[in-house]
């Protein structure tokens, strides 16, 4: 049994401890008591979350008691902060792996199967591993997730992912398309890329005339390329971009390429410039707004949707204010939204923590408040319009699900007879919810989806 905590990228880390543990002969099981191996991949980001893993580890005591043989370990971004820390902090666990070592957790298990507790938390800098995906016909996915880069250089003053996930580390556009192409031969129909600042890939080693350094994002050429050799694929995202390498390029890819959809999640944290700045963010609010108009721009109806953080040291309320600004002036449609949370080793420790946890809830539900009247307002404008919805699933209800090419949720009434899971669907939205939308098939009619290549003079190598 494999438990997620976290983000995309810790989702996309099980996927591919499943797929090692799959070549090893395990199975999979739902129910923790008969499992005979446990592993919790974690997130650190927030201190929530590491409450959630010792909580977890907690109520799983008395099974490990109980069940001296069943293999109890940690693997992701906790793993990787707290190393052999974690063995001594929690004496019922066997293993403690880090996201770089996934590749070698058979030898592992065999160590702990010969009685050794093990920690391996090493970064692979010099010799990057990347696992690839790969279709499983057991278990047919629609969405799939592919990693381009991994590692962050930002070194923003609150983030600790720099310290769990390490250097920025690129992966080859080959392997890159051959991954996607693999998938989506094999069913998906939408692929997400992967990377802390997943928008700064460049391919090491390759120089481009034309880029002002070698290391200049690349990104745009990269979503070309698959646009154009992946002719299977319905949709391409990407998750999460850095404001800093949104540049000209991925504007125009924006605007050229249908198989992108019209929406961007773009993480701002904040809109004051003196917070940002304490941050080490590297750009000002009217950067991140000229940036942030550019996409929208790119084509009629995009949105975005971003990562906001209130109670960052030092804030005043004109600062937040600075936030509220850039919520109604990006125009957001979505927001996670969260209170500063102090995290070993990051420099933000030096500013104090000088926000009250009760202004910090305060700002917090101003903050809600604003981008829920903005989600609802956009919601509603979508009613009466056709949208192309990627269906996904099957509702308890009946109703097909998916997400439109802006990415709202959406549930689908057509007839009984259809069977479109995996299909993109032209329908009618007929109401809006506070989250969603309700659309409606004209008749069950299915429209092919519109897959719009423009004839560039030169196509990438």
């Amino acid at each position: 049994m494999v438990q997620t905590l976290g983000c995309q990228m810790n989702v996309h880390d099980s996927r591919r401890i499943h797929e090692v543990l799959r070549h090893q002969g395990y199975e999979e099981t739902d129910a923790v008591e008969l499992a005979d191996l446990i592993l919790v991949n974690t997130c650190s980001v927030r201190e929530k979350a590491e409450h959630k893993l010792m909580s977890l580890l907690g109520r799983l005591r008395p099974l490990k008691e109980a069940r001296r043989d069943v293999v109890l370990g940690v693997a992701g971004c906790v793993a990787q902060q707290e190393g052999e820390r974690l063995l001594k902090k929690v004496p019922y666990l066997d293993l403690v792996l880090g996201p770089d070592n996934i590749p070698d957790l058979p030898a592992l298990l065999a160590d702990v199967d010969a009685g050794r507790r093990r920690s391996l938390t090493v970064f692979d800098l010099d010799s990057p591993r990347f696992l690839a995906a790969a279709p499983d016909p057991a278990q047919p996915e629609i969405t799939s997730f592919v990693t381009v880069m991994k590692g962050c250089d930002e070194r923003c003053t609150y983030c600790i992912v720099p310290t769990t996930r390490g250097a920025e580390r690129y992966r080859q556009a080959d392997e890159i398309v051959a991954e996607v192409s693999a998938l989506a031969r094999g069913g998906v129909r939408e692929v997400t890329l992967l990377g802390q600042t997943v928008n700064s890939w460049y391919e090491p080693g390759v120089s481009r005339p034309g880029l002002r350094a070698p290391s200049e994002s690349a990104f745009a050429e990269l979503l070309r390329r698959i646009a154009h050799e992946v002719p299977e694929l319905l949709r391409l995202r990407y998750t999460s971009p850095h404001p800093r390498h949104i540049t000209p390029e991925l504007v125009q890819a924006h605007a050229e390429l249908d198989l992108l959809p019209a929406h961007v999640h773009l993480p701002a944290q904040s809109g004051s410039d003196a917070v940002l700045k304490r941050m080490s963010r590297r750009y000002t609010q009217r950067e991140y707004l000229e940036r942030a108009h550019a996409l929208k721009s790119a084509r009629p109806g995009f949105t975005l949707s971003t990562d906001l953080i209130v109670g960052f040291p030092g804030e005043t309320e004109e600062d937040f204010l600075g936030t509220l600004e850039l919520v109604r002036e990006a125009g957001f449609v979505a927001a996670f939204c969260f209170k500063y949370s102090p995290r070993p080793g990051t420099p933000a420790l030096a500013l104090g923590d000088d926000v009250s946890e009760e202004l910090k809830q305060e700002r917090l539900a101003r903050l809600f408040e604003v981008v829920a009247e903005q989600q609802s307002a956009h919601l509603r404008s979508l009613v009466g319009t056709e949208v192309e919805v990627l269906v996904t699933a099957r509702g308890d209800d009946g109703r097909w699900e998916g997400r439109s090419q802006r990415h709202e949720k959406v549930h689908v009434e057509l007839g009984p007879t259809h069977t479109v899971m995996g299909e993109l669907v032209r329908v009618r939205v007929a109401q809006a919810f506070d989250h969603s939308l309700l659309a409606l098939g004209e008749g069950g009619r299915l429209t092919p989806p519109r897959r719009h290549l423009p004839v560039a003079e030169e196509q990438p190598a």
